[in-house]
């Protein structure tokens, strides 16, 4: 399941159009931060540059809809939902082998962004702006992102039959995560839950972990969310099972 799920990205026109979309989005946004190097002095690396702009978000949350919006809710458009969950496998294979596909076309995304850093190494002979503890942080955090906004559109998806309702639906999750890490921007930090709001700020992460600094708290957040939305998810996928 998780070989066929694959082939739904790799032997369709759309995956590579997205593969396509995010590659010239990660070139653009090395490009800018490198053109931004040139004109004036930073303290920041190169790596902090590039993924610490707005428009790096804008174009980051957009990819989750995009590779996930049709996992579930285009076999059940189609009418080839109903077969799969009469077939005799596991609702959890079912949930795990989409969820495992969509996280590896996601991770496959990076690549090409991770060559065009070290392109700038190998191109000029001259040393990276950036530490190596850096880069490994921004990969980090980026998978682990990655991992839970995933689960997220999974869980989109299979609840609806609709890949446009699917979209909204993730986008519109994801960007209420995002604004939730500006509540102690906005409300300032005299309220007992702005910890909380710290603690779930997608910003501070990728803040953090792309000057290099590790921390576990992030994985620990990341991971479990992923976990329980995936288990929502499989609730929702076996709920149709046995209505079925």
């Amino acid at each position: 399941m998780l070989r066929k799920e694959l082939k739904g990205y790799f032997f369709n026109l759309f995956g590579w159009v997205v593969f396509a979309f995010v590659t010239a989005m990660q070139g653009a946004a090395l490009s800018t931060a490198m053109k931004g190097f040139r004109d004036a002095p930073s303290q920041d690396s190169l790596v902090y540059s590039v993924f610490n702009t707005t428009l790096f978000w804008f174009w980051f949350l957009f990819i989750f809809p995009l590779i996930t919006m049709r996992l579930f809710a285009e076999e059940e458009r189609s009418g080839t939902l109903e077969g799969l969950l009469t077939a005799p496998v596991r609702t959890w294979q079912v949930v795990l082998s989409k969820y495992g596909a969509a996280m590896t076309f996601y991770t496959l995304l990076w690549i090409p962004g991770y060559l065009q850093f070290r392109m700038y190494e190998w191109v000029t002979d001259i040393p990276p702006a950036y530490a190596p503890g850096a880069m490994l942080g921004a990969y980090s955090i980026i998978l682990l992102m990655g991992a839970a906004f995933t689960a997220v559109g999974c869980l989109a998806s299979a609840l609806t039959s609709s890949q446009i309702i699917a979209g909204l639906l993730t986008i519109g999750m994801l960007v209420i995560q995002f604004f939730l890490g500006y509540v102690t921007n906005i409300w300032g930090e005299d309220f007992r839950a702005a910890g909380l709001f710290h603690y779930i700020s997608s910003q501070e992460h990728l803040h953090y972990f792309t000057r290099g600094l590790l921390d576990t708290r992030p994985v620990v957040f990341y991971l479990s969310s992923a976990v329980f939305v995936l288990f929502i998810t499989y609730q929702v996928i076996d709920y149709r099972r046995w209505r079925r």
